[in-house]
């Protein structure tokens, strides 16, 4: 999808990233870069390098951008306060540059917000106005605001400071992880990957590019293919962080320069990557960040014998909300299954489950008592478990081994 870089130059070069990076050397990390063996195994990949943006201050790289734009403010616009739009990453970037430069601020998020990203955005001092179902609705809201108000607004991706700050995530990857052939990176605005794709481009024009969208908020190929915006009338995933319905004029003209391609991943596939990302590299991300990786293990790239470059963007998630992917990104990979038991007694079987579950080498997760139905055994206890294994042929070693057991019935077999 690459086309002449020349018309891109006017909007934001290299060189306005360099700025960047030395405007906001003394605010953000420089955050690590950890090889992955069994993500490069599995995918295909001679290597596979993982940026970090999740141990990011604010828990993301939307610091980046938000404190090279509200940094370089007139003293009016400082003192008319800021006011942006989000679906909670940039509210913490915006929230946080404003308690650093002694700004006030404040953020309008949509309802599908989680708990977590409002009260870190109201820790770092923001006022919170949570309006809308969706993005859009927000955005829209808070542009409103800002035209009655004469607040300024700092848009959460269509800006050349906010895209030339989430470029020197591009600097720091290449001098990390210097040749790669391949970088993927999550696009909801676009932002941060015509930020990234401008760097990596501007160093070695056939480094590829790979943007990764979840299937409910797919926009970016339809719109790079057509070569006109496409705008979704909603959005539907479980990466709210990349829940946009479209990119805007800048990133667009942008990403039409520097993206190479776009591939989809399912909320399972995300899932199972916040799981392995947890597993394997003992580190949290969000749906939104774990993306790019779902895409590394699916079936649709080809990488082989590449070095790859994965951008994780952020790790803001509750914990019942991770909990609850990882969960699921289990039951993906074939390594999770709720089952239903009938127990001769209550509570006095349940230990003899615990054991056995412990024996077979595999986690009891869950045990609770449930509601009776009437095809349930008048004389036994209903439970539903959840068990976690090393793979389908273990998990039915497990449910084989609690069948066995006098005083235990399995009245669900099925792993699906």
């Amino acid at each position: 999808m690459s086309r002449d870089r020349d018309a891109v130059d006017a909007l934001v070069t290299r060189e306005d990233i360099e700025a960047a990076r030395d405007r906001i050397a003394d605010v953000v990390h420089r955050t690590p870069l950890d090889t992955s063996r069994t993500f490069a195994e599995l995918s295909g990949a001679d290597s596979i390098g993982l940026k970090l943006e999740n141990a990011q201050r604010t828990g993301s790289f939307k610091i980046r951008g938000a404190y090279n734009e509200i940094s370089q403010l007139s003293a009016a616009e400082r003192e008319a306060g800021v006011i942006s739009s989000s679906a909670g990453n940039h509210a913490q970037g915006v929230a946080l540059a404003g308690d650093l430069l002694d700004i006030d601020t404040t953020i309008v998020v949509p309802e599908v917000t989680p708990a977590a990203k409002i009260e870190a955005t109201r820790g770092y001092g923001a006022e919170v106005v949570v309006e809308g179902d969706i993005y859009e609705r927000s955005y829209e809201y808070a542009t409103e605001r800002a035209a009655e108000t004469g607040e300024t607004f700092v848009h959460p991706f269509d800006d050349e400071a906010i895209v030339a700050g989430q470029g020197t995530i591009g600097l720091e990857l290449l001098e990390q992880y210097p040749d790669p052939d391949t970088v993927l990176v999550a696009i909801g605005g676009g932002g941060l990957i015509s930020g990234i794709g401008t760097v990596l481009k501007a160093h070695d024009p056939d480094i590829r590019v790979i943007g990764v969208q979840p299937e409910g908020a797919a926009h970016a190929k339809p719109s790079l293919e057509a070569g006109e915006i496409r705008e979704l009338a909603d959005v539907d995933t479980v990466a709210e962080g990349i829940a946009d319905t479209r990119m805007l004029e800048t990133t667009f003209a942008i990403a039409r320069e520097v993206v190479d391609d776009v591939v989809t991943v399912d909320d399972t596939e995300i899932a199972a990557a916040v799981a392995l990302l947890a597993e394997r590299a003992k580190t949290v991300a969000e749906g939104a960040g774990a993306a790019p990786l779902a895409a590394a293990l699916s079936d649709d790239l080809t990488l082989e014998d590449e070095r790859v470059a994965v951008v994780i963007s952020g790790g803001n998630v509750d914990l019942t909300e991770h909990a609850e992917l990882t969960r699921a990104g289990l039951h993906e990979l074939e390594r999770y299954v709720e089952t239903r038991l009938e127990l001769d007694g209550w509570p006095t079987t349940v230990g003899t489950v615990t054991e056995t579950v412990a024996a077979e080498g595999a986690e009891l997760d869950a045990l609770e008592r449930a509601r009776r139905t009437a095809v349930d055994d008048p004389n036994r206890v209903p439970v539903t478990v959840g068990l976690e294994g090393s793979g389908p042929d273990h998990l039915t070693d497990v449910l084989e081994a609690l069948d066995a057991l006098e005083a235990v019935s399995v009245v669900e077999r099925s792993l699906e």
